[in-house]
């Protein structure tokens, strides 16, 4: 994120039809920086130099505004994840890349990805794995979570011993969003001999994968 400048120069832009974006950067600034909790409208207001009522011509308050950021994050990630998707690469690096892609994204981008959270939490469906897409969803991108279902399948054509892929795709993204909380935290141990929040991402994902399958096996039926 660039260095805010709050400056003359800034302010006139605003009122040439970029106050809205100027809002967005601000409240970036603010989610980044103090987290989802330590931003407010008015603190918005004031760093690009307007009253506060000027923002409800945009916003109608605080939620909408992180609303907005998280459908900017939502695409975003959606897009580097599709970007990894079709990388070069077998089926399993393709997968791993998609999940170093989810990683750096929480890393790099602080603000989209708790507005993911806060506002949107799981995409609609992931926790009904019978559901089919809604009518809105049908004419935009895939999102993350459908993705990953599809990483899943190309990438373990074998299936998962019963186990419907969908549930699969939730325990990864469970794994992969506390990784990526704890990492932000600070909570994953560092130092010689630790592995990274990337290793321990790929050897989770390779343990759902590989336990789900033998627990459907034969020995674990009736």
């Amino acid at each position: 994120m660039r260095p805010w400048r709050d400056g003359p120069s800034d302010r006139r832009s605003y009122h040439h039809g970029n106050l809205k974006e100027a809002l967005i950067e601000a409240a970036r600034r603010f989610i980044a920086e103090r987290g989802i909790g330590g931003f407010t409208l008015v603190d918005a207001a004031r760093l690009v130099g307007v009253t506060p009522a000027a923002l409800y011509r945009h916003f109608r308050g605080r939620e909408a505004l992180l609303e907005e950021l998280a459908g900017r994050g939502f695409a975003e990630l959606a897009e580097r994840l599709a970007r990894a998707l079709t990388s070069r690469g077998t089926p399993l690096e393709r997968f791993t890349r998609m999940g170093e892609t989810y990683l750096t994204f929480a890393e790099e981008e602080p603000a989209y990805y708790a507005a993911i959270f806060e506002t949107r939490g799981f995409p609609a469906g992931a926790t009904d794995p019978d559901a089919g897409p809604s009518p809105s969803d049908a004419a935009v991108r895939p999102s993350p979570f459908d993705l990953l279902v599809e990483a899943l399948q190309a990438t373990f054509a074998d299936g998962f011993g019963g186990v419907a892929p969908r549930f699969i795709a939730l325990e990864v993204w469970a794994l992969a969003h506390g990784l990526a909380t704890l990492s932000a935290a600070g909570h994953l141990p560092r130092g010689p001999g630790f592995p990274d929040k990337y290793e321990l991402l790929r050897a989770g994902v390779l343990a759902l994968v590989h336990g789900a399958a033998r627990s459907s096996g034969p020995e674990h039926r009736g």
